[in-house]
């Protein structure tokens, strides 16, 4: 299963090339969108990723934009070479926040101060 419940307020979903991308994400939204009451927090794992295209990328920003409109956090980790330079040449690396791992982004969301 792409999706994990880390705690009641952060899901790792761990995400793979496509054709399964658009599957994952599908996956993600409807969790998303299905929630009652409280939106967790996401952390999106491109460990098994190898390539971005741009409906992927489109994903991503829709998924920030969801988030952010709930008072959410979205933590991408995990991103390989070349998927780092398509995030670089698309000036995106400035707009998401990345960490190294699972862990990481864990760590990172609880270390920030807390939403009210």
């Amino acid at each position: 299963m792409p999706l994990q419940d880390w705690s009641e307020s952060t899901l790792i979903a761990e995400m793979n090339d496509e054709p399964m991308f658009s599957e994952d994400f599908d996956a993600l939204m409807t969790r998303l969108e299905s929630t009652d009451g409280d939106t967790p927090d996401v952390i999106v794992n491109l460990l098994d990723v190898s390539r971005l295209n741009s409906s992927n990328l489109s994903q991503l920003l829709r998924l920030r934009k969801i988030l952010m409109g709930r008072d959410r956090r979205l933590r991408i980790c995990s991103v390989g070479g070349s998927v780092w330079k398509v995030f670089l040449v698309t000036g995106l690396d400035q707009l998401f926040s990345f960490t190294d791992d699972v862990a990481t982004s864990l760590a990172s969301l609880q270390i920030e101060s807390p939403r009210e």
